[in-house]
């Protein structure tokens, strides 16, 4: 997928074909990531914006008490997740809204964490988007994010190119850095990072947590 066609209306096509396979392709692989993001976003609790919600595989696993917010670009992953809320009967899930993370229609501080699993190498505007992030996230609240993060070298570098054409159908950039989140936080300046992490498969995703000043 070249820089041209990187922008929203692709990826909503992208992801809304995945949509009728995404969990039986990416339910197991994912699995670690989303378990580690929905723990930590559970160490803060209450308002939880779930930015990336896909088919809501994630929404059963937070307990009852949290009050949850899933967006996605995708209508067909949104209609899968209404369908999960109907058949586990989940009463904490507040509200389902198609709409783009770099461009969140809340106000200031509206939510306790703001929860993105494999979404910020995936939005056409890394940086704006980790912004409006921050921007919905009160003060002492976190962002909590899960993503693959590249490697500059090694076996893992090697892996990351030969998955490559496989990313890139899916909208990702293999070649991400953690230095394009490093540098958004530094120029931000209303963020601390908490915790970076690998997690499994293999440690091809990380944990990653800021906290807003």
């Amino acid at each position: 997928m070249g820089a041209g066609a990187f922008n929203r209306d692709s990826i909503a096509r992208a992801y809304g074909r995945w949509a009728p396979i995404y969990d039986l392709v990416f339910g197991k692989v994912f699995a670690p990531g989303r378990a580690a993001a929905i723990a930590a976003a559970e160490r803060i609790g209450g308002r939880i914006l779930d930015v990336g919600v896909g088919t809501g595989i994630s929404l059963p696993a937070y307990a009852r008490s949290n009050r949850i917010t899933g967006i996605d670009i995708s209508a067909p992953m949104l209609r899968k997740a209404s369908e999960r809320v109907r058949e586990h009967r989940l009463d904490n899930v507040e509200a389902l809204a198609v709409m783009d993370a770099a461009n969140l229609a809340f106000a200031d501080a509206t939510f306790d964490v703001v929860v993105a699993q494999f979404v910020i190498t995936a939005v056409p505007d890394p940086e704006g988007t980790l912004s409006e992030f921050a921007r919905v996230t009160r003060p002492g609240g976190e962002i909590i994010l899960v993503n693959h993060i590249g490697a500059d070298s090694g076996p893992r570098w090697l892996f990351e190119q030969a998955f490559s054409p496989l990313a890139q159908r899916l909208g990702w950039r293999p070649e991400f850095k953690f230095a394009r989140i490093a540098n958004w936080a530094a120029r931000n300046g209303g963020v601390e990072l908490i915790e970076r992490r690998a997690i499994q498969p293999l440690g091809q995703f990380s944990l990653i947590r800021y906290r807003r000043a």
